[in-house]
């Protein structure tokens, strides 16, 4: 069995970026009439996820400064639900394996998993909100708005489900994910808005990134306005996204897969993958087999999403903490994305054994793509087939031209 020569491409999307974050900070709580609201001795809880958010360090010290610069206290809250095992301590880690700490950030870091109830939806959920959140004079809600992994919906990821599940900690998790993809899908957005309305959240602060994944927009947002704004960011955000080069794939090979690329390990908006009971499958792109190779550092274990993959490596599979892990999928209820596929000794095993299985297509004529990421897709490794394909087109460069595939001596692929 042969293996299909590949080439390096690098995709590029017409897109602008935010050059200063610090100016656009300060221009934002200007906005929001900050003066009024943040006063001197005054502490501020900040909240902070478990995404990997580009520029997250510097967009939460530039708010802390703000903060500061009006006389009172900034501090961060982790706001990831059950993320980090569900302790206190592992998500303190998590916001360290995205550089957010309060060296880099400048503010104090106060972790806790307990939380208090603060009300309830007209559907009886309970409302529930972080304990030093609720202590606080006053709470800024800071959250990505993008395509949720889970669903498709008018609210999918952004400020209202950081108010909900990330500020709600665990408790709340577990009460919206009771009802699967109805709690997350059609109760979240109730209960973020009941979050914000019976505490003292001073205002949002929306974030949008680009195709490169670089910050595209930050606005801070009215309490009040938060649902319409964040319907109307959401279709932005949908504009920006980036995609694969084909829509086409026999075998999709994913480098590494972790929750500081995708709440799933794997965005599902990417790989056309979802996985969740009731929820239909996208269509586009199609791909018949796809490997996970590796699992990153900053999932600390938590391999959440390698049931999107058909085969993984025996290295992937000894990196798995299965407690922290099933914690994590269990309170999402969504299970079939824990379950874990089939595990090759390496790579080079990993691609033979879905080549065996791609019916009626030879070895070299295989197409075949593979990622850095999920998050990271500019640029890219494509086989022989697609090349010829997409080697023309306007938007694609060339770094390296066809060669043959390159295993290390432990039959894993290099760079």
């Amino acid at each position: 069995m042969g293996f299909p020569r590949f080439a390096k491409i690098k995709q590029t999307f017409h897109v602008e970026s935010l050059t200063n974050i610090p100016a656009v900070m300060a221009e934002q709580f200007q906005s929001v009439r900050a003066d009024e609201k943040i006063k001197p001795g005054m502490e501020i809880a900040i909240t902070v996820g478990s995404r990997g958010i580009a520029n997250i360090p510097l967009i939460v010290k530039s708010t802390a400064e703000e903060i500061k610069k009006r006389g009172a206290t900034p501090f961060i809250i982790p706001a990831m639900g059950s993320h980090g095992g569900a302790t206190a301590e592992g998500q303190i880690e998590v916001l360290d394996g995205l550089g957010v700490t309060e060296e880099s950030t400048g503010c104090e870091i106060r972790s806790s998993m307990d939380v208090v109830e603060i009300g309830e939806t007209s559907a009886g959920i309970p409302v529930y909100i972080d304990q030093h959140a609720y202590n606080a004079d006053g709470i800024i809600v800071m959250g990505r708005v993008k395509p949720h992994t889970d669903f498709k919906k008018e609210i999918e990821s952004g400020v209202l489900k950081m108010a909900s599940i990330g500020m709600g900690k665990h408790k709340q998790a577990l009460a919206l994910h009771t009802y699967g993809i109805k709690g997350i899908r059609d109760m979240m957005p109730e209960v973020g808005k009941a979050a914000i309305k019976n505490s003292n959240t001073l205002f949002g602060v929306a974030i949008v990134e680009n195709a490169h994944e670089e910050t595209a927009i930050i606005e801070a947002i009215e309490p009040e306005e938060i649902e319409a704004r964040e319907k109307e960011l959401l279709r932005q955000a949908f504009d920006l996204m980036p995609s694969l080069p084909v829509k086409e794939m026999d075998i999709l090979i994913v480098d590494e897969i972790g929750k500081n690329y995708s709440g799933t390990g794997m965005d599902t908006n990417i790989i056309g993958r979802i996985r969740v009971l009731g929820v239909e499958e996208p269509k586009s792109p199609s791909i018949k087999y796809l490997i996970a190779s590796n699992l990153s550092e900053a999932s600390h274990g938590n391999a959440l999403g390698i049931g999107l993959a058909d085969l993984t490596t025996k290295r992937l599979f000894e990196k798995i903490d299965l407690k922290t892990m099933n914690e994590n999928v269990v309170t999402s209820t969504f299970l079939d994305r824990a379950k874990i596929p089939i595990v090759l000794e390496n790579d080079r095993e990993a691609l033979k054994a879905a080549l065996r299985a791609n019916w009626g297509v030879e070895d070299e004529d295989a197409r075949i793509v593979r990622i850095p990421n999920t998050l990271h897709i500019g640029e890219l490794y494509v086989s022989e087939a697609i090349y010829h394909e997409v080697k023309n087109q306007e938007n694609i460069e060339i770094i390296e031209e066809l060669t043959e595939m390159k295993f290390d001596e432990n039959g894993y692929l290099g760079v």
